[in-house]
């Protein structure tokens, strides 16, 4: 008798737990600061990276954080092959992606390119768009915002393979 009613109850919570659903929750953000390093193998890469920043931002400034970007402290650290995007005589290959760069910049977001990268490349600071500020090293800047308290945010960057209606 004890075991029926024990399978009873198992089956009784297995068939509960089957009906339950997801719970939206929403945890104590508060004003961010965050440091997001770009370092990728392909320059078109920094359009799915900057779609990170917007997945990053949005979310706090709409309810119920609805926090102001100005109150968001986020420093990008570009040191791959993207930073040909920043190059001023490429702006017409990456004009979409410096557009909303620049959006972004508006919105209080740093761009901080690596100093020895952009040597690398061939670059010095006047080859690069205006809202870009140069530092001696990616490694060290890094370091340094998370000595500051900063959480580092990595995009990774993956090739779509199926679109979202195929694999639901």
């Amino acid at each position: 008798m004890a075991r029926t009613v024990a399978l009873l109850l198992s089956m009784a919570c297995a068939t509960l737990m089957a009906h339950a659903s997801g719970k939206l929750i929403h945890p104590p953000y508060q004003d961010p600061k965050v440091v997001v390093e770009f370092y990728f193998d392909d320059p078109r890469h920094i359009t799915s990276a900057l779609y990170w920043v917007r997945a990053f931002m949005n979310p706090l400034t709409e309810p119920p954080y609805d926090l102001a970007p100005e109150f968001m402290d986020i420093v990008v650290v570009v040191h791959g092959t993207e930073i040909v995007t920043l190059a001023k005589k490429n702006y017409g290959r990456y004009k979409d992606a410096v557009e909303r760069m620049r959006y972004y910049v508006a919105l209080g977001v740093k761009f901080r390119v690596c100093g020895i990268a952009m040597e690398d490349f061939g670059y010095s600071a006047d080859d690069l768009q205006d809202f870009v500020e140069v530092v001696p090293s990616a490694m060290t800047e890094l370091v340094y915002w998370q000595q500051q308290g900063y959480g580092l945010l990595r995009p990774q960057i993956l090739e779509k393979r199926f679109s979202i209606e195929d694999i639901r």
